[in-house]
């Protein structure tokens, strides 16, 4: 048993490639996480969005681990479990589209004029019913069936990998139009904008089954 824990798969370079294309695909494509850095970037610039785009490729690494050895099991035990958690995130990503829509401008020294922590991104992974559908997807499609330690931290790994720069050309393209947006009508109606968009994004996502 203890043999089988710390083996470490062989997969093959084609395998390694198809999970890194998926990563790709998943990470770069629009979702909660992708809009929040995308109005971060314009709203604190690049620099000061690091933590938060490092919360989101650590914290989605983390739960990917715990997916793969067996937290879903839980919720589909307990389907109501599941339930609540997309209830929670619901209403989480409301208040941070709220949190979005009423953003002053850059300098403005309001009190919302802070970036998303570290410690917060990560934890938002966890209400993120995008991060939830495509922790499992990844697991059940890049990992063998009863799956070891070893094959899961890879799936993980190449997440993070992967994910990280994904996630980044989202905050690096909001920090180049922090310049056009200078003008705080543009800036309150992009914030208008990506507000909503957060709030659309849910609704595909709140439909989607867990497995």
């Amino acid at each position: 048993m203890i043999a089988r824990v710390a083996e470490i798969p062989a997969y093959s370079a084609e395998t390694l490639l198809a999970l890194a294309l998926y990563a790709l695909v998943t990470s770069i494509t629009p979702g909660p996480n992708n809009l929040m850095l995308l109005s971060s970037g314009i709203n604190y610039g690049f620099r000061r969005s690091i933590p938060h785009m490092l919360g989101i490729s650590i914290g989605f690494g983390v739960m990917v681990l715990a997916v793969g050895l067996g937290l879903t099991r839980l919720f589909l035990a307990y389907p109501a479990t599941y339930a609540a958690l997309r209830i929670v995130g619901a209403g989480y990503l409301a208040w941070l589209a709220w949190r979005i829509a009423t953003s002053g401008a850059p300098g403005s020294g309001a009190p919302s004029r802070r970036p998303m922590t570290f410690l917060a991104a990560a934890a938002f992974q966890w209400v993120n019913p995008k991060a939830w559908v495509m922790a499992v997807g990844a697991i059940a499609n890049y990992a063998p069936v009863e799956a070891t330690v070893g094959a899961v931290v890879i799936v993980a790994g190449v997440y993070v990998l992967v994910g990280g720069p994904s996630v980044a050309v989202w905050a690096a393209f909001g920090s180049t139009l922090r310049t056009w947006l200078a003008d705080a009508r543009r800036l309150r109606a992009f914030n208008l904008a990506m507000a909503a968009l957060l709030l659309l994004s849910l609704c595909p996502l709140l439909t989607a089954e867990l497995g």
